[in-house]
């Protein structure tokens, strides 16, 4: 029986996703984001929950008629990409309910799992941290050719994508990595909006807590300014 490492929930969501959402925070990831608000997420063995698709899913129906046309369940993590046959289990649950599924990952990971995976599901929140390969690589320990390939697999089947992008200044913020980043989504037809988000410093407390040093502390917090700036970029 396929059962899910799961950190924590959320019962009506409005920030990951169209409308009103459950969310489902998967524990584990292998990234490690500099600025990561959620450090806690990083190793499975520190889960809150170890759930089977049904019991996860007997929560969100208690929820379902908050979510109205637009609504419905996203998954997020951690990183859920690594428990691809969990989730599909718990997206085709979703589906027989007519309930809209969405998923929130950096896209580092593909196999036949996650490619099973996408098949029941409607909207990907695809967060891409750099647009330069040394960087991400630098920032997060992964590889960025994969999530533009993950990226390629969403244009392909036509999944409806918002792109998500956290803007830490003075390190990924300038106009030229802006227009490199903008270059590299040019094409793409599945893409309906890019959305910035300001690098925040919330989370600094929980690295303190695990004994884990909060490299990023050095960068300022973004705000209104640097997002209208990188808005200025993209629509012109």
């Amino acid at each position: 029986m396929t059962k899910g490492y799961i950190h924590s929930f959320q019962s009506m969501g409005t920030l990951d996703g169209p409308g009103i959402r459950f969310l489902v925070f998967m524990q584990g990831c292998p990234l490690r984001c500099g600025y990561c608000h959620n450090p806690d997420t990083w190793h499975r063995q520190n889960y809150t929950y170890y759930e089977t698709p049904q019991q996860v899913f007997d929560r969100i129906l208690k929820y379902k008629h908050y979510f109205g046309d637009h609504g419905g369940v996203t998954v997020s993590g951690g990183e859920a990409l690594l428990q691809p046959v969990f989730v599909r289990e718990l997206f085709s649950l979703c589906k027989e309910h007519r309930i809209h599924t969405c998923l929130d990952t950096s896209g580092c990971i593909i196999n036949d799992d996650v490619l099973e995976l996408l098949t029941v599901t409607d909207m990907v929140l695809l967060d891409i941290k750099f647009s330069d390969k040394e960087l991400y690589h630098l920032h997060t320990k992964a590889d960025m050719d994969t999530v533009m390939r993950f990226l390629s697999v969403l244009e392909k089947r036509n999944i409806r994508t918002w792109i998500r992008h956290v803007l830490v200044p003075d390190l990924n913020d300038s106009p030229e990595q802006l227009f490199r980043l903008k270059g590299s989504l040019q094409g793409y037809t599945c893409i309906e909006k890019v959305e910035f988000l300001p690098f925040r410093k919330l989370c600094e407390e929980k690295y303190r807590t695990l004994q884990i040093e909060f490299s990023f502390a050095k960068y300022r917090e973004g705000n209104r300014e640097d997002i209208e700036s990188a808005n200025r970029i993209f629509v012109c």
